[in-house]
């Protein structure tokens, strides 16, 4: 199977998951259900779920086994989006094609719909039953998004970069930041696949993680390219946006050569990471390739 057609099934098992933990819409509260649904349900690309699923896999874990940890790695972005996305964080109006959610509902709702969705993820780690693993091991993984979220995470990364804004870091700086930003989620991503699986072999739990560091790394760089060189139909999100807010980005410190250059070496440092693995870790290798490759 290609990675076309695996992406094609991981992306059905992810929607399916994520219908079915996210409240109904005609629950009440209506509006916050609507918000979150919004904001979940939309055309995302899936990066973390999928690596979820890709990572598991490669231990050997059951697709119904990774439903839980995929769909609490995509909502906790969802939420983030949210946040990012409000007046007072990046104040955008575009996400994924269409209005943000605060766009589409009202600052309020978006606040509370992303509160909501935050509070949701760690619903769906704790009460999944098909998820088999210990009380222990799921505590383990519970920490890995916390900590992925939170201050010394995605959350940190964003502080850093709001206060970034027209402010020249240097590349130890910048990589910092989007280790929190960005590259905290998409670890915890390949991590809890890992951790789907009860008693995970520690070295091999150590290769997947540094390989989904790279991968972080690369899949920024890749963004910051992209922002530069795609149009905002292509992007589903306003082109040129980082560059008028003055933010400091991989080509504006290595130049745009040398900015695909470094996500270049990092896809060769993911892929070193998985020289140990089998022919069950050829989807992980595709997907650093496409991480990379994309054009959008």
């Amino acid at each position: 199977m290609d990675l076309t057609e695996r992406l094609q099934v991981y992306q059905s098992c992810i929607e399916t998951a994520l219908d079915y933990w996210l409240p109904k819409s005609t629950v009440h509260p209506q509006s916050l259900h609507e918000a979150m649904r919004y904001s979940v349900l939309g055309n995302g690309k899936r990066i973390r779920p999928v690596l979820v699923y890709a990572t598991g896999e490669a231990f050997g874990v059951s697709l119904d086994e990774l439903n839980a940890p995929a769909c609490a790695v995509e909502i906790i972005h969802a939420y983030s989006l949210i946040h990012d996305d409000l007046p007072s964080m990046d104040n955008d109006d575009l996400r994924r094609g269409r209005p943000t959610c605060h766009k589409a509902y009202n600052e309020a709702t978006a606040i509370l719909a992303g509160d909501a969705l935050q509070a949701l993820a760690f619903y769906v780690l704790t009460h999944d039953t098909k998820l088999r693993v210990d009380a222990i091991q799921r505590l383990r993984m519970l920490e890995t998004l916390a900590s992925a979220s939170g201050s010394r995470g995605m959350a940190g990364g964003q502080a850093i970069d709001l206060n970034s804004v027209g402010k020249q870091l240097n590349i130890a700086e910048l990589e910092n930041m989007h280790i929190h930003k960005t590259g905290a989620l998409i670890r915890a991503s390949c991590e809890l696949g890992a951790l789907s699986l009860q008693d995970v072999d520690p070295a091999r739990f150590e290769r997947i993680s540094h390989f989904a560091k790279c991968i972080g790394l690369a899949f920024q760089i890749k963004d910051d390219i992209l922002d530069i060189e795609c149009d905002t139909e292509t992007l589903g999100k306003p082109q040129g946006s980082d560059i008028a807010r003055n933010k400091p980005t991989y080509p504006n410190l290595l130049g745009l050569d040398g900015a695909k250059q470094a996500a270049r070496e990092l896809y060769d440092e993911a892929l070193a990471s998985l020289v140990e693995f089998d022919s069950r870790a050829d989807i992980l290798r595709d997907i650093a390739g496409y991480i990379v490759q994309r054009n959008k």
